[in-house]
């Protein structure tokens, strides 16, 4: 086992730390955070950190790495988590990435594309035949150039279909081309990956849930303190910060800031399962409102090889 890589993924609520703590009883493991605003010291309560005890008792990685200040990018998130994995296997413990993010689960397992500086200008030019032409005209036009990237890009998906086109223009290579080459840890490890499902209606009943234990919990005060600070672009992408500083702002009272905190994160969730569906490589845990993190963690060990 001193060369496997555990995976465990899902949408936001679906219950994962308290699977991991579960396998952590079980098997020699620390974790590798996998989620995109867990990194920042200061979103404790917004980014749903696992409990202190629960910190104590099962050693976390990329959990408060840096301040909302700084700019994180997923260049240093992959170069921190490969790190990472190193040091758990020089422990001869097992990594488990734990987290909701399937980009940088992507990133550790296939590797960063770097692909071609941007040029705005020729960006612009597109924007532009796409407003006298529509998004199929592009969509076409690619489909000559990289037949691959046009198959699996939407017609009406125009952000990615003038990325691809863009790339073209500045490297005279198919993003497709340039995208396999890139290198991950997938084929280098014996890798399993485990990712947490439950039906629709009950994921939103975990999501309203939660957000009425973060407002118990004292969230309000929180970004009440984080707002005093000069965020990061990245760390105020953090989903509730937003929806909060507009109650602070008397654009709606306390009711309808919940409301949207649950809304956006029920929508974000729907984004998350969209992204990894799209990955056959991951083990699906069907998980009911019955189940346990003890008895899904026993289903999980029994599938580990």
């Amino acid at each position: 086992m001193l060369n496997k890589v555990l995976f465990l993924v899902g949408p936001t609520a679906v219950g994962k730390t308290g699977v991991a703590l579960e396998l952590s009883k079980k098997i020699p493991l620390e974790v590798i955070s996998c989620d995109s605003m867990q990194i920042y010291k200061e979103l404790n309560i917004i980014s749903n950190k696992p409990q202190q005890k629960i910190l104590k008792r099962m050693p976390h990685h990329l959990i408060n790495v840096v301040s909302v200040k700084r700019e994180y990018n997923v260049a240093d998130f992959r170069e921190q988590a490969l790190k990472a994995i190193k040091a758990i296997h020089k422990k001869d413990k097992i990594p488990l990435i734990v987290g909701g993010s399937g980009l940088y689960m992507s990133l550790i397992l296939d590797g960063i594309f770097r692909g071609a500086k941007k040029d705005l200008q020729f960006r612009s030019l597109l924007n532009q035949q796409a407003k006298i032409y529509g998004s199929l005209y592009l969509h076409n036009r690619l489909k000559k150039i990289d037949p691959q990237a046009a198959q699996i890009i939407h017609p009406n998906d125009l952000k990615r279909i003038i990325r691809a086109l863009e790339v073209y223009e500045l490297t005279k290579q198919p993003i497709s081309n340039l995208k396999s080459e890139r290198k991950g840890i997938w084929g280098k490890f014996d890798i399993q990956i485990f990712g947490l499902l439950c039906e629709r209606e009950e994921l939103h009943n975990r999501i309203n849930a939660r957000v009425e234990i973060m407002f118990r919990a004292g969230l309000l005060k929180e970004i009440k303190a984080v707002l005093k600070k000069t965020l990061s672009l990245t760390s105020s992408y953090c989903l509730g910060i937003r929806e909060i500083k507009g109650y602070f702002a008397g654009q709606y009272d306390l009711a309808e800031a919940k409301r949207l905190i649950k809304q956006n994160s029920r929508r974000y969730a729907k984004r998350q399962m969209t992204w990894f569906r799209k990955d056959k490589r991951i083990n699906w845990i069907k998980i009911t409102n019955d189940d346990t993190p003890k008895n899904i963690a026993k289903r999980i060990l029994a599938k580990i090889e």
